[in-house]
Formats: C-alpha cells, sequence, structure tokens
C-alpha cells in the first residue's frame, strides 16, 4: 500500500470536494483522520469496497472481517446442561454437534454414569462445573444454580483455544444453525465488544426478566474482548448482584457494567411458546436462522416423529443450505386463485385464494402461551388466528426429503399431513386443492449472499396433477407479492 504525507493527502481531499466527482477505484487508499478532516469532503461521498461473488461484505463501518476470514474455527461453545437431563437431551445437540470440528464443551453438574458411558464421541466433549458450594460460600450468592450457569461462562472462556472470536453460550435443548451464526458473525469486527443473543417471543418474559437481556437457552453471543473482560470480573460481579435470582439477567448486568449492552438478532429463539409450532416455524422472520430452544417444551415439530427425530430432520435441510431454512417464499397460481406459501425445509401450505404476503408472513396462532396471559399482546410478533373458513385455512403439507438434481438445484419435497376436510372456497370459484398431495420446490444450489428482500417463485402444476412443482427465482424489480 502506497504512503502519502499530510499534504498530498489534503490535495486530494480538496480536489474530490473541488471535482465533485465519484470516483471507482480498485485500489483502497486508508486515509488517517487526523490527515484528512470531513469537513475537505463531501458529506455524501464514500469509498467502500466491491461486493465479490464469493464472499459477502457490508457496507457498515464496524465491518472488519469479510466471511472467508470467518470460520468454525473461531466459535467456541458452551453448553450448559445436568447429567440427570442428558439421558434425552443428547440426541438434540448431536444433531448439529461437528465432533473434532467444532470447539466447546457440555459443562455438567456430576460425572456421567450409567448409560451415559462410555461417553459418545458424537457429542461435545463434557467438564464438571466448579465447587459450586465452594462458590456460595464466597460470593454469598442467594441461587446456586444462577450462580452455576453464570460462572460456567467464565469456566469454557479460560479453556485456552487458538484463534477464539466468539464465545458461545447455551443451553443443551438447544439446535444451532453453524453455518449461518458463521454469516452473521462474519460481519462484525471481533475486536470489538459484542453481546449479541435473542429476546423472548413471550412478551411477557422480556417483562418479568428484561427486554435488553439475551435469553440464555436459545444462545447469546460474546466477542472475544468481552468474553475476557466478563471473565476477569466474574467474580466480583457474582458478589457485587449476589441477590439476583436469574442467569440471563445476572449475565446481562455484568455485560452493562462494563458498557455493552444487547444486540438482538432474529435468528435466535428462545422457544418461550408451548404446544404446536408449526405455525411460528411457517413463517420466520426475513432473517438468517441461528438457533431454536426449548424442544422439550413444544410439540414434536414433525407429524409421527418424536422430538429427537425431528431435530435430525430439520438438520437434514439444513445440511443442503442453511441460508434457506424456514425462509418463506409466496407465490401464485392465478387461473385458480391459488397461493402457495413456502418454509424452506419445513413446511408448505396452499391457500384457495390469493393472499398477499403483508398477511402469510404473521405467524397462525397455532402455539399457546408460556405462562398465563391475561389479556393481549401476548408475543413479540404479530400473529393471525386459526380459521376454519376454507378461504383462510391453508393445506398443510411438511417437508418429507431433499437432494441435489444435475440441474445443480436443491429439490425439497413436502408431502400432505393430513385431509383439511373443510370444503372449498367458493368465493373464487370452487377451485379445490384437495387432491394436490405432494410439493416439489426447486431452489438454486447457491447460498443467498444477500437476502435483503425475499425470492419469488413461479408455480408449475397441471390441472388435476397431484403434485407441483415450484421454481424458485429473486424477485423482479417491480414485481408485487400480492
Amino acid at each position: 500500500m502506497s504512503k502519502f504525507d499530510n499534504s498530498n493527502v489534503l490535495s486530494i481531499c480538496k480536489t474530490v470536494l473541488i471535482c465533485g466527482l465519484v470516483l471507482y477505484v480498485t485500489t483502497i487508499i486508508v486515509f488517517n483522520d487526523s490527515s484528512c478532516p470531513s469537513s475537505d469532503l463531501l458529506s455524501s461521498l464514500k469509498f467502500t469496497t466491491l461486493p465479490s461473488y464469493d464472499s459477502q461484505t457490508s457496507t457498515s463501518s464496524n465491518v472488519a472481517q469479510s466471511k472467508s476470514s470467518t470460520n468454525i474455527s473461531h466459535l467456541l461453545f458452551g453448553l450448559l446442561g445436568s447429567q440427570k437431563a442428558w439421558h434425552h437431551r443428547k440426541s438434540y445437540i448431536e444433531s448439529w454437534w461437528r465432533p473434532n470440528v467444532t470447539k466447546g464443551y457440555l459443562l455438567l453438574d456430576v460425572p456421567p454414569q450409567g448409560d451415559l458411558l462410555p461417553w459418545s464421541l458424537n457429542s461435545p466433549p463434557y467438564k464438571i462445573s466448579d465447587d459450586v458450594p465452594k462458590l456460595v460460600d464466597e460470593t454469598k450468592h442467594v441461587d446456586a444454580t444462577v450462580l452455576r450457569l453464570v460462572h460456567g461462562i467464565m469456566e469454557v472462556f479460560r479453556e485456552e483455544y487458538e484463534g477464539v472470536r466468539w464465545l458461545v453460550m447455551g443451553d443443551d435443548d438447544s439446535i444451532f444453525f453453524l453455518d449461518n451464526m458463521i454469516d452473521i458473525l462474519a460481519q462484525y469486527d471481533h475486536t470489538k465488544y459484542y453481546y449479541f443473543g435473542g429476546q423472548s417471543e413471550f412478551i411477557l418474559s422480556n417483562y418479568w426478566y428484561s427486554f435488553k437481556q439475551g435469553f440464555g437457552g436459545a444462545g447469546f453471543i460474546l466477542s472475544y474482548p468481552l468474553a475476557k473482560a466478563l471473565a476477569r470480573d466474574m467474580m466480583s460481579c457474582l458478589k457485587r448482584y449476589a441477590h439476583l435470582n436469574a442467569a440471563d439477567k445476572t449475565t446481562m448486568t455484568c455485560i452493562a457494567d462494563i458498557g455493552v449492552n444487547l444486540s438482538p438478532l432474529l435468528g435466535v429463539h428462545q422457544i418461550d411458546l408451548r404446544g404446536d409450532l408449526s405455525g411460528f416455524l411457517s413463517s420466520h422472520p426475513k432473517s438468517l436462522l441461528m438457533s431454536l430452544h426449548h424442544f422439550d417444551m413444544v410439540d414434536p415439530i414433525f407429524p409421527s416423529m418424536d422430538r429427537a427425530q425431528s431435530g435430525y430432520h430439520l438438520l437434514n435441510a439444513a445440511n443442503y443450505d442453511q441460508s434457506r431454512m424456514l425462509q418463506q417464499t409466496i407465490c401464485h397460481k392465478r387461473s385458480t386463485s391459488w397461493t402457495f406459501s413456502i418454509s424452506w425445509g419445513y413446511s408448505a401450505h396452499i391457500y384457495e385464494k390469493i393472499m398477499p404476503r403483508s398477511w402469510l408472513q404473521n405467524p397462525i396462532e397455532t402455539f399457546k402461551t408460556w405462562g398465563k396471559s391475561p389479556k393481549p399482546p401476548h408475543y413479540m410478533f404479530d400473529t393471525r388466528r386459526p380459521s376454519w373458513d376454507p378461504c383462510e385455512a391453508p393445506h398443510v403439507f411438511f417437508f418429507k426429503s431433499v437432494e441435489r438434481t444435475p440441474r445443480n438445484e436443491i429439490l425439497t419435497t413436502y408431502v400432505r399431513a393430513w385431509p383439511r376436510g373443510i370444503g372449498n372456497c367458493s368465493f373464487t370459484g370452487n377451485h379445490s386443492a384437495e387432491y394436490v398431495s405432494e410439493i416439489h420446490v426447486y431452489s438454486p444450489a447457491i447460498k443467498r449472499i444477500e437476502i435483503d428482500r425475499c425470492e419469488c417463485c413461479d408455480v408449475i402444476h397441471e390441472a388435476g396433477s397431484n403434485k407441483a412443482d415450484i421454481k424458485y427465482r429473486e424477485c423482479k424489480e417491480d414485481e408485487i407479492i400480492a
């Protein structure tokens, strides 16, 4: 890189100001703030690198690393669990953990025994939490469990791994989507202080604890400098807040004392919901899916599967393309007034009416609140009530299989879950979709570099056929999904 003295740089600045020209440059010149005052430049003039086709770049000024420079070796996981629960929760973690690749530990309360030994090679290596009674005695903390969970951050951090940039803490009943997590973190400078996480879906959970905390079960992420500062202050902070009886709030409070606040991420899901989660997962927000927590507390997400099988089944699609996981794509077959809504890798819906995206992006309230909630609002997002109106109720299909085609596309297949059985939508001409039993979705075998806008699709279906094909594509400039 060439070097310039201050007079030359100032001359360059003034030339740009006088000429008012926007130049496309292939060589990046780094100006020292003191050498090139902002007053000498047009306020709207910016020098940015052009995006490449094989890496994601960001226009944010705090971006210091390209996607290619951030990989799985830079992440360190701390998963909090118990010996008792691990018997039935290990399948959740093993569905996404990559042995000998993913770094981190499962922190157990007591050593494993019985059928947990010999320890599975597909599980994270385990460590036993530090002496909790001794720590309670030292800090005078009111809750031994809270102390163990918060202190676990330091216990994971102190295991020195070379090249760690991000510390990820989570629970043993969560599923993480590593590729998406890497792509998100690649947009940020790991040398700065960052605290990422997700809020609760249940509005009262945020009210009871804090709207500013990352709910730890779904996973919160600390940049290395912040994790280091938190670990250094850990014992002091546990003493300062020995009266707090919530681990996530304690963590948030300790981090706030360092001068850092939560940066919420929409793809981190605490799942403070109960019952049938299909309505929520079928209308995921337009953001990369990063985690799903509380698998024990909701119904299995696929029909005819248990929770463990459901986790592996979902990850089967994710192994082909995480960037599209649960991303909602909507298109219409106007000759029959049908609307197709696809939640990639999870579900497909057919409505017997032309429905706008502005409505379908609101999840159907198939689920229930986490706790008692006397009156709305119950959730941190908009919902729509289930309907028995044949013009509003969807035909529901679930993900069955995934494969790569010879034409370098990814084919996901969705099969009907059950007969809808409520008649046809007479308003649009009685074009029943009841006979459709299978939907084939073809998407490009290329990760979406930018998701500033959803994808669009085309419907290929011959009248009377029990199968429908959906082909993904980028939306046209003037395309309206309504």
